[in-house]
C-alpha cells in the first residue's frame, strides 16, 4: 500500500490561541508517527487568522524535537518571500538538528494576501524565471556548488553538504513542469485546488527527466479525510473547514469555525458548487466511505503517496480521523 503522509496548518480555532495550536499539531505529530504515517509537513501561510504556521521552519524543529522517525518537513516553504541562502541555512541547520528527517517542499504562490505578500518581500515584481532560477540556487547550497554574488563565492553554513529531499510543489502546470525538468519529486494541491490535477501528473510524469534525486517519476498528492464513526459525523466535522474556504473567498478570512449542522444547506447554489469543487479530493465519512473515497482516488490518479490534511474544529476529533485514515490503509493491505 502506498505511504500516507500528514498535511498541517496547525489549525487556530476559535476561542483558542496559536499556543495551544502549536500543542495540537505536536500532539498529533506524536499520534500519526505511532500510527505509521511517513512524514509530517508543515504549510507557510501568513496573515490568516486560522493559521499558526507562518514560521515554517520553527514550527518544523518543534515537531521534529518531540517526535523520534517520522519525516518532517515543509509543505511547502514559499520560496519567493525569502532568499535560497536564508532557507539553505534554516533547512541545513534542522538536517543538522535532525539528520536525515528533514524534508523540503517549495512552492512560488505567497500563501497571503498582496499586501501581506508585499511586507514580506517588499518586490513583487520577479519575473516568472526567477522561482526556478531561486530553486536551482537553493540546491547549489546544499550540493556545494559554487554559488556567487558580487564577484564573489558565498556558502551555506549549515546547509552545505546536506542531504535534504527538494520538493516541488503545485496547484497548477508550473510545477509539474518544473519538477519534471529538474528531475524532482512532485506535490500537488489536489486537497484545495483539484481543477488542473490530472494534467499536472500527466506532464509530470511524461516529461520527466532522471537526476541525480530521483531516478523515476513520484508523485504525491493532497487529500482531505474528515473521517468519524457515521458519515452524517463525518459531514458535521467538514463544515469547519467549508466554512474557513468560504470565507477565504468572501475575502474575510477567520479562525477555524465550530462545526454546523447541514452547513452546505444554508449556502447558495453558486457557493455550493465552488466548495464542492474545491473538495472534491476529499473523503467525507465513516470508515467504509472513507475507503471507498480513497480507494476511487488512488485507482484514478495512481498517486505514488497521500498526504492528508484534517481541518477539524476538535482535536479529539482530528486525531480520531487521522486514526481511521490509518486503519484504512491497513485494511487496504
Amino acid at each position: 500500500m502506498i505511504p500516507f503522509s500528514v498535511l498541517d496548518l496547525s489549525p487556530i480555532t476559535a476561542g483558542g490561541t496559536a499556543a495551544q495550536s502549536l500543542a495540537n499539531s505536536l500532539d498529533l505529530a506524536r499520534h500519526t508517527e505511532r500510527l505509521g504515517y511517513h512524514r509530517y509537513w508543515i504549510a507557510e501561510h501568513h496573515g490568516i487568522p486560522g493559521i499558526a504556521s507562518a514560521a515554517t521552519a520553527v514550527v518544523i524543529g518543534h515537531v521534529a524535537a518531540g517526535t523520534q522517525t517520522i519525516r518532517v518537513g515543509a509543505g511547502g516553504i514559499m520560496l519567493p518571500n525569502h532568499s535560497p541562502l536564508v532557507i539553505a541555512e534554516q533547512f541545513g541547520t534542522l538536517d543538522a538538528l535532525f539528520p536525515g528527517r528533514i524534508d523540503l517542499g517549495l512552492g512560488r504562490a505567497p500563501g497571503s494576501d498582496q499586501a501581506t505578500a508585499r511586507a514580506l518581500r517588499r518586490n513583487l515584481a520577479a519575473d516568472e524565471n526567477q522561482f526556478p532560477r531561486d530553486v536551482v540556487e537553493l540546491m547549489a547550497y546544499f550540493a556545494g556548488t559554487p554559488v556567487t554574488h558580487g564577484g564573489q563565492a558565498v556558502h551555506a553554513i549549515p546547509g552545505e553538504g546536506a542531504q535534504i529531499p527538494v520538493w516541488i510543489l503545485g496547484s497548477s502546470l508550473f510545477g509539474a513542469t518544473l519538477a519534471a525538468a529538474l528531475g524532482l519529486p512532485f506535490s500537488f494541491a489536489s486537497h484545495f485546488a483539484p481543477a488542473q490535477m490530472q494534467e499536472a501528473i500527466h506532464i509530470y510524469r511524461t516529461q520527466f527527466r532522471p537526476s541525480a534525486h530521483l531516478a523515476k517519476p513520484y508523485v504525491m498528492l493532497g487529500f482531505s479525510v474528515f473521517a468519524a464513526d457515521t458519515d452524517a459525523q463525518g459531514r458535521f466535522l467538514a463544515s469547519s473547514m467549508q466554512q474557513m474556504i468560504l470565507n477565504l473567498r468572501r475575502g474575510r478570512p477567520t479562525t477555524l469555525q465550530p462545526p454546523v449542522d447541514d452547513f452546505l444547506g444554508t449556502l447558495a447554489p453558486a457557493e455550493r458548487a465552488m466548495l464542492e469543487e474545491s473538495l472534491s479530493c476529499s473523503a467525507i465519512g465513516s470508515p467504509d466511505t472513507v475507503r471507498a473515497a480513497i480507494d476511487a482516488f488512488i485507482a484514478r490518479t495512481g498517486a505514488d503517496e497521500l498526504i492528508i490534511t484534517c481541518q477539524i474544529f476538535d482535536h479529539a476529533a482530528r486525531v480520531h480521523s487521522y486514526e481511521i485514515a490509518a486503519a484504512v490503509r491497513e485494511a487496504m493491505g
